[in-house]
């Protein structure tokens, strides 16, 4: 029911495809079947969190909050291609006080 959200505003308009979070809903009978599991770091998901929903909520104004923080998420990754490109131009070279 939320994904919806997603879809409407076009963050993932054709559909979603996420495995890992999943095989989230086996690791209970998993852990019970054959204990915990060994190496299993959730720090990757939790900064992905927290760049993805923490970050952009402490932008937002919490009136409407959703629609800000997808806003904000995509400027964002509009403004991290952009440096991509234009150090891929060179145009990023050197500082401002440079010739």
């Amino acid at each position: 029911s939320y994904h919806t959200v997603f879809q409407t505003t076009g963050v993932r308009p054709n559909r979603f495809s996420l495995p890992r979070q999943h095989s989230l809903v086996h690791y209970i009978t998993l852990i019970q079947m054959f204990g915990a599991p060994n190496g299993l770091c959730s720090s990757i998901t939790e900064s992905k969190h927290i760049k993805a929903v923490k970050e952009p909520w402490r932008r937002s104004n919490r009136y409407n909050a959703l629609g800000q923080m997808l806003l904000t998420n995509q400027r964002l990754d509009k403004l991290a291609a952009s440096q991509v490109d234009f150090i891929e131009r060179g145009m990023l070279s050197g500082n401002i006080l440079s010739p």
